[in-house]
């Protein structure tokens, strides 16, 4: 368990994701190239990541640093932002969802989260790369985004400490990781429908929240699984998982399916990092 009695003001560490924004049900409100709702919606993005860290200042971080973790890495605008926040923005990361994590932090929060790939009820449920990646398991264990980069946190010795996103994600997290706060803004009605608060709505609960996991951040637990680790991915097309093969120290397993071990998470981290990338170049070139 963390004891954070000797920090009077920690650094709190934010990825941002935009599916499990407040209001958001479909692709396109996520896509940067479409004009018309994307912008709108990326404001809502930031505004919860606003609220978020506000109120982990609130509840006594002395700094916050936010990772841009959604599509192009660069949707967050910075004047929604507190002035007093640093921000990663900007795509290629090498560390992707989780660039700029390190043993710095007391605690991670993660918003606008979304379910894994396949599960009935998640609101644009997938696992980094929706039209690509079918399925994603460490050690056996089928994994959504969240779970994954948790495991990166704990790498170093962060907590997660909350959850924003879909019902079926903060479910998932606050089961597995029960110490976790977890702000469900909205529930899935299928894959592109959603019962959501209104964003404001979920800006105050948010930022609540954060308050409350910081100030809580004491009873947070890291999070890792068990070495040595298996990741497997299964991929939607053939083609996809030929890429990813081609990689040495990858196994192929089935048509669809590859795996690689190793004995350090985070070099499986990087692994899938390089996996999910490269099926995306393997659907451009189709």
């Amino acid at each position: 368990m963390r004891i954070l009695a000797h920090v009077k003001r920690p650094r709190i560490y934010i990825s941002a994701d935009m599916e499990g924004t407040a209001g958001v049900s479909l692709w396109r409100q996520c896509d940067h190239t479409n004009a018309t709702e994307y912008p709108m919606y990326r404001r809502y993005m930031s505004r919860e990541v606003a609220a978020a860290a506000n109120g982990a200042k609130q509840g006594g971080a002395a700094e916050v640093l936010v990772n841009d973790a959604h599509g192009s890495m660069a949707n967050l605008l910075w004047d929604e932002l507190p002035p007093d926040v640093r921000m990663i923005s900007g795509s290629r990361k090498p560390n992707s969802m989780m660039q700029g994590i390190n043993e710095g932090f007391e605690g991670a929060i993660f918003t606008g989260y979304h379910a894994k790939a396949g599960h009935p009820d998640g609101v644009l449920a997938h696992t980094y790369v929706g039209s690509a990646i079918f399925d994603v398991r460490i050690n056996g264990r089928p994994c959504s985004e969240a779970l994954i980069n948790a495991a990166v946190a704990g790498c170093h010795g962060v907590p997660l400490i909350m959850i924003s996103g879909d019902r079926a994600i903060v479910d998932e997290i606050t089961s597995a990781l029960p110490w976790v706060v977890g702000v469900p803004v909205k529930a899935g009605i299928g894959n592109m429908c959603a019962n959501s608060l209104s964003p404001a709505a979920a800006q105050q609960v948010l930022q609540e929240a954060a308050q409350r996991a910081v100030q809580d951040a004491a009873r947070a637990k890291v999070f890792a699984f068990e070495a040595p680790f298996e990741l497997r991915i299964t991929t939607t097309q053939i083609e996809y998982a030929e890429f990813v093969a081609g990689v040495p120290g990858v196994e192929r397993i089935d048509g669809r399916t590859v795996s690689y071990c190793s004995d350090d998470y985070l070099n499986v981290y990087r692994m899938f990092v390089t996996a999910y990338r490269l099926v995306v170049a393997a659907g451009a070139a189709a």
